[in-house]
């Protein structure tokens, strides 16, 4: 009782005006906090750290037993809510990373499939895939508004892929409930390199300790997270483990194509831009969205690649003509597009499309609505499609964890490691062939892991409106 109530002491000590407790703990209580020293003699830095909510290298798991009628069907499964410790070359525990799995009931381990699932970012935890996507529960979300706030809406997942695969859903170090461990800064893993080579490790310790090794075993990442499964995959590969598949969810695996002066991102754009107008009504005579889609395909790669192509040696009729069909195409007038030089960003076409309705629409998902504060400008405050759903989602999944799948702990489910001390991405990745690049490209790596593994399946998909990465 004594030690708890020094604690509380100290904690209230925290918050009073001018008292520091770091200053207090290295001070002995000089100067003038000597009375507030007086006051928790007892404490110092080690009674403080002991009970900070900080991550073990003892791995905790919590195995739950549920139920869900999906895919027309019974499906019994186990969940089971942990942490992996990750370990250096030397055996030094360096970092805690949580996941949350889940198997099927009646089924051989050693033949069923496995699936490992990570988001983006970079900095992101795996919620969006694990309750929105394809774990066995899923936030019910209707049309692509606001959402309420609480009470929340959790649901069977009718689009689970627990019918075909064992799902295990992993939090990236810094996010969600994952930490490092002991002198080890999060810097160390905040870059591309160092964040795969945590993951493979990870996903090694799991395969090992749940005896998955001859199981078929697949990555699923989205958007960097399929950056990250490109370089995983060879990485993997390298280290003994050859994958069956890889599945790539809103793909951007070369971040070469964002830079200055390279064409192809506009010409991988357009198809969303129109997909974007046709949903927002800004396109006349409003015709089939499949038809609309391919159209503006076909054109960007032929006639508007072309003109990109040619630079500053475009002839004007050439441009004018090309900037009229744009504007058809995705509800943007041709003046905006022809000031643009044919080029239009994404954030000034988020900006762009709704300015005469004072609204803007989203990147993750341009079908959802945003309002500014002032309608001029080049780029929408925030990304609606976001915001809309964050409060429901981490809500949610806070109250999943803890009530459903029972596993308790005094951390905090971050949201995104984004923000926190030393979280400066370094971009620099080696890959297996060609020298270092500072613009990482993994599909690189993707290939070499296909060449090394001809058995190896890729599937890549995306969504009409996920402008954040929009291949053709």
């Amino acid at each position: 009782m004594r030690k708890l109530f020094t604690v509380a002491c100290a904690a209230g000590l925290l918050a009073a005006p001018g008292v520091s407790l770091a200053q207090e703990a290295v001070s002995g209580g000089a100067g003038p906090v000597r009375s507030a020293a007086d006051r928790v003699r007892n404490v110092n830095a080690d009674d403080i750290a002991q009970h900070w909510a900080r991550a073990s290298a003892e791995e905790t798991e919590v195995t739950t037993s549920h139920s869900i009628t999906a895919h027309g069907r019974v499906l019994r499964y186990k969940a089971t809510a942990g942490t992996l410790t990750v370990r250096n070359d030397g055996g030094m525990p360096t970092a805690s990373l949580f996941y949350v799995a889940y198997t099927l009931d009646g089924q051989p381990v050693g033949r069923r499939p496995i699936t490992y699932m990570f988001n983006g970012g970079p900095g992101s935890p795996t919620v969006w895939l694990h309750m929105g996507a394809f774990g066995p529960m899923r936030v019910q979300t209707d049309a692509p508004v606001v959402e309420r706030p609480g009470p929340f809406n959790l649901a069977p997942n009718d689009m689970t892929l627990l019918d075909k695969t064992d799902l295990v859903f992993i939090d990236m170090v810094g996010a969600g409930y994952s930490r490092p461990l002991g002198e080890t800064p999060g810097s160390a893993f905040w870059g591309v390199d160092q964040d795969v080579d945590v993951f493979a490790r990870a996903i090694m310790r799991y395969t090992t300790k749940f005896d998955r090794w001859s199981s078929p075993k697949y990555v699923l990442g989205e958007s960097y997270g399929t950056l990250r499964a490109g370089a995983l995959t060879q990485q993997l590969e390298d280290r003994g483990m050859s994958l069956n598949g890889v599945v790539l969810l809103s793909s951007i695996m070369n971040y070469g194509v964002r830079q200055p002066g390279y064409p192809q991102n506009f010409v991988t754009l357009l198809p969303t831009y129109a997909a974007t107008a046709w949903y927002h009504d800004k396109i006349p005579n409003k015709p089939n969205l499949e038809d609309h889609v391919q159209r503006a395909r076909d054109f960007a790669i032929g006639p508007y690649a072309a003109a990109l192509s040619k630079g500053h040696l475009i002839s004007d009729a050439e441009r004018a003509q090309i900037a009229q069909q744009m504007s058809a195409l995705i509800g943007v007038s041709p003046e905006v597009i022809d000031q643009a030089n044919l080029r239009l960003e994404l954030s000034p076409f988020r900006k762009e499309l709704l300015r005469d309705r004072r609204q803007t629409v989203g990147r993750l998902d341009t079908r959802y609505l945003g309002v500014d504060a002032s309608a001029i400008g080049a780029s929408p405050e925030e990304d609606p499609s976001s915001s809309a759903i964050t409060g429901a989602y981490f809500s949610i999944f806070r109250d999943y964890v803890a009530t459903t799948l029972n596993y308790r702990t005094e951390m905090d489910y971050r949201q995104s490691a984004r923000g926190l001390p030393g979280f400066d991405w370094d971009w620099t990745h080696r890959p297996p062939v060609g020298g270092p690049q500072t613009t990482p490209n993994t599909a690189v790596d993707l290939a070499t892991a296909i060449r090394r593994n001809p058995h190896l399946k890729v599937l890549a998909l995306n969504g009409y409106y996920c402008s954040a990465s929009a291949p053709l």
